[in-house]
């Protein structure tokens, strides 16, 4: 059986428990917000492009060349900013969209009932935390491999210790069934996460882009492993 543990900080207490269907409204919404956090840091990342500075500056200049008018440029400015707005929310949309159609449309089916598990970090009872693991389908020959999905920490929660006593909780459940690696994937453009998976043993495997947006806005997935010493 999966051990839990219960943490307290100075702040406010918190345990962590497995999930019930009772917490799928809470579940969703703090999923939905902690992806939807990433709308801005992606804006701002993809304004530092040179390709974007390029287009900025390309957009009204070919503007005043035509039509001879600086207010008709600087409208033109407001517009592709807009137009790079809503570029940068929709793939982000679309991820959570698919994912309340799969895997979080039913938990319990999708998780505990599939030989992983899904946990829910609680706080004056309310669920602050969430995190969810899944065995590899297909793993590298010989190993026996963990996915962690999900993990996410309401903003008001966070500092307290939350995300990474969610983390050790799947280590733990990995290393209580016997598997070899616990994996993940990340993007660059989550700093936060990545700086707490490497501070916890995960190390770089693999790099790539899901799709041609991302490759557009420079954001690589990053693999990443926590090999289990053997039971």
């Amino acid at each position: 059986m999966p051990r839990f543990e219960t943490q307290k900080s100075p702040m406010a207490p918190y345990h962590i428990r497995q999930y019930q269907d009772s917490d799928q409204k809470s579940v969703l919404d703090l999923f939905i917000r902690g992806m939807e956090e990433h709308i801005p840091a992606t804006f701002r990342h993809l304004l530092t492009l040179p390709r974007t500075l390029l287009l900025l500056l390309g957009v009204p200049l070919v503007m005043v060349l035509v039509s001879g008018s600086w207010l008709l440029a600087a409208i033109s400015i407001f517009f592709v900013l807009l137009l790079l707005k809503l570029f940068v929310r929709q793939p982000w949309k679309e991820y959570v969209a698919k994912c309340l159609h799969t895997d979080m449309a039913d938990i319990t089916k999708s998780y505990m009932n599939a030989r992983g598990s899904f946990w829910v970090a609680e706080s004056g009872g309310e669920v602050v935390g969430i995190v969810g693991c899944l065995p590899v389908k297909d793993p590298p020959l010989g190993r026996k491999q963990l996915e962690l999905f999900h993990l996410s920490v309401s903003s008001q929660h966070r500092g307290q210790g939350i995300a990474k006593a969610l983390v050790r909780t799947v280590l733990q459940f990995a290393r209580d069934q016997g598997y070899s690696d616990v994996v993940l994937g990340t993007t660059v453009l989550q700093r936060g996460a990545m700086a707490l998976y490497l501070s916890m043993g995960f190390r770089r495997t693999d790099r790539y882009f899901l799709s041609i947006y991302w490759r557009l806005v420079d954001n690589p997935t990053i693999q990443l492993k926590h090999p289990l010493p053997p039971a």
